[in-house]
């Protein structure tokens, strides 16, 4: 889609040389006359940037300027005079003008002013968007990363998000793979498109085929209506495999057939469509365990990581868990409306010395809970559920009925190679209780 170029001026001639300009150069060009009439079209459409006159029969430019940007923020000014002083360049700075053209003004100088106000306009979004995905990813305020390894994660991501390689992202459960994705997602040209997720874990064997290619009316038993896939719901945007090594294997034959055709054909179908869609995909197993086991094939792994992110435990990033805590703290606390400024010292000490085996996830739920308990202003150490736990030890402060179902459920996990559906068979519960207690007990699965 090309920019749009608003043209402020109120001569015609220089309206219709401007338009006829910037439409050669395969720009959207939008004149206006008057301040009126760019009121007007305040309500209508936002342009990208705006060649705004510094005289107007009806208004001053540098009168114009702050009220374009407090409706624009994102839209850069360039202002064109025959009346050029430095006091106003100055002035029209200051007030956020991206530059300042003289009139009459050069050809090749206004569509290079355009061309780095574009630029200009691309990367304070890129870096807003980046600001508020990392705000998710924090806590839900300002990013307060400082280990060396978070902000080498962040930095790869800013790297690769625009351009549209298929990326793995590698993390223990908790870690924050899918707001990573969520970064990546907005970082990247296609933020505009739909981000479409999947968890791969989370359906029967039976039903994830058509979930993902689609299906036609009568494929299988109940398909009683064609089934639209999330490839095709993708269609422009994202779409997030979670947990890959989950996806039965011979799914995964059939995935890596689309990736490599960039074709998909819905299940009991004959005819194939286009696919147009970023893949995305995670796992918190170890990639070289996961094809060892034959969980995950290395062909498909080779295709869809052409880039890899890992993403480090909390253990290892002991620098994070105080800010990531204070963050959780601050944005708790003002949902539930306590006035709570703080952890003690014993608290802050048993936050940095547990191992977090839960993560992020784990801290974040602590915090949550500790906000619930605590009576005075500060968190203490026995608002928090770590009881007398050294570093690297299990959890231990579940009721006994809590602590036994908890050690069935790593037990059962380690006998059936970490399998969630066979699992969550024997214990006699659903797939998606078995992954509520996971998170709940802070398992590593």
């Amino acid at each position: 889609m090309s920019a749009k170029i608003m043209v402020v001026d109120d001569e015609p001639s220089i309206r219709s040389l401007l338009t006829a300009f910037l439409t050669r150069e395969k720009y959207e060009a939008i004149p206006v006359p008057d301040a009126a009439a760019l009121r007007q079209s305040m309500e209508r459409v936002q342009p990208d940037v705006i060649l705004l006159d510094l005289r107007l029969p009806d208004a001053d430019g540098l009168d114009l300027l702050p009220q374009i940007k407090r409706q624009w923020p994102q839209t850069e000014v360039i202002i064109l005079t025959g009346h050029a002083t430095l006091d106003a360049a100055v002035n029209a700075t200051k007030l956020g003008a991206y530059d300042f053209q003289k009139k009459p003004f050069d050809h090749k100088s206004l569509l290079l002013s355009v061309e780095r106000a574009l630029e200009h306009k691309q990367l304070t979004e890129e870096a807003s968007s980046l600001r508020q995905a990392l705000s998710t990813l924090s806590g839900g305020c300002a990013p307060v990363f400082q280990s060396p390894l978070m902000k080498s994660v962040v930095r790869t991501v800013e790297r690769v998000a625009p351009s549209d390689v298929s990326i793995l992202i590698a993390g223990e459960s908790g870690t924050g793979k899918e707001v990573v994705a969520d970064l990546i997602h907005a970082l990247s040209p296609r933020s505009k498109g739909p981000f479409i997720k999947i968890n791969c874990a989370a359906l029967p064997r039976e039903l994830i085929e058509s979930e993902l290619f689609g299906s036609v009316k009568g494929a299988y038993t109940g398909a009683q209506a064609d089934r639209e896939g999330l490839f095709r719901q993708a269609e422009g945007g994202t779409l997030l495999l979670d947990e890959l090594a989950e996806m039965p294997v011979d799914t995964q034959s059939k995935l890596l057939r689309v990736l490599q055709e960039k074709e998909c054909r819905p299940v009991g179908g004959r005819t194939s469509y286009k696919v147009d869609c970023r893949i995305l995909a995670s796992t918190n197993r170890t990639v070289e365990e996961a094809i060892k086991a034959g969980k995950l094939r290395e062909d498909l792994y080779y295709r869809i990581s052409t880039i890899s992110i890992a993403l480090p435990p909390l253990r290892e990033r002991r620098e994070d868990i105080l800010p990531l805590a204070n963050s959780f703290l601050k944005r708790f606390a003002a949902q539930a409306g306590r006035s709570i400024t703080g952890f003690s010292p014993a608290a802050a000490e048993a936050l940095r010395k547990f191992d977090w085996p839960g993560n992020v996830r784990q801290l974040q739920n602590q915090v949550q809970r500790a906000v619930l308990m605590c009576e005075g202003q500060n968190v203490d150490a026995q608002d928090l559920s770590l009881g007398t736990m050294a570093s690297g030890e299990e959890e231990a402060d579940f009721t006994l009925l809590e602590g036994m179902e908890r050690n069935a459920i790593v037990q059962l996990l380690k006998e059936t190679g970490g399998n969630k559906l066979e699992t969550a068979k024997r214990l006699g519960i659903g797939r998606q209780t078995l992954y509520n207690k996971i998170r709940a007990y802070g398992i590593d699965a």
